[in-house]
């Protein structure tokens, strides 16, 4: 580990933006002050947020805090394990590679479409009427 006291990495997806901090030893991963388990109830988000350092084999070397806000549980989700995939390829730049691999740097840049003027939705639209 680096001389700093900890490593960042922030992480978005969706609306949700993830500020993340690793700190050396044993630990959980905290989000919010509270365990990611209560805040991320769905085992789905639970192994999203697990992926970066189960990949890297890194899961009990670090304790993870996070502040995610914004969004809704998948983005936040998703913007935790980013900002995990971040922070570890800044503390370690030999990691890179495998969590490139995997696919967990690439920010997905999939947001939700505007609503057109005219339209009910970003794409639907009102039902035809022929008579």
């Amino acid at each position: 580990m680096s001389d700093a006291a900890y490593v960042w990495g922030t992480g978005r997806r969706k609306c949700a933006v993830a500020q993340v901090r690793l700190y050396a030893g044993e630990g959980g991963i905290t989000v919010n002050g509270k365990p990611y388990t209560d805040v991320f109830p769905r085992l789905q988000h639970q192994r999203m947020i697990e992926a970066p350092l189960a990949t890297t084999e890194m899961a009990g070397k670090f304790r993870v805090e996070v502040k995610v806000t914004g969004g809704g549980a998948s983005g936040q989700a998703g913007a935790i394990r980013h900002g995990i995939a971040r922070a570890l390829v800044r503390e370690s730049e030999a990691l890179k590679p495998t969590l490139r691999k995997d696919g967990l740097l690439t920010r997905d840049p999939r947001v939700k479409e505007r609503k057109k003027y005219g339209l009910r939705r970003a794409r639907k639209a009102p039902q035809y009427t022929k008579r």
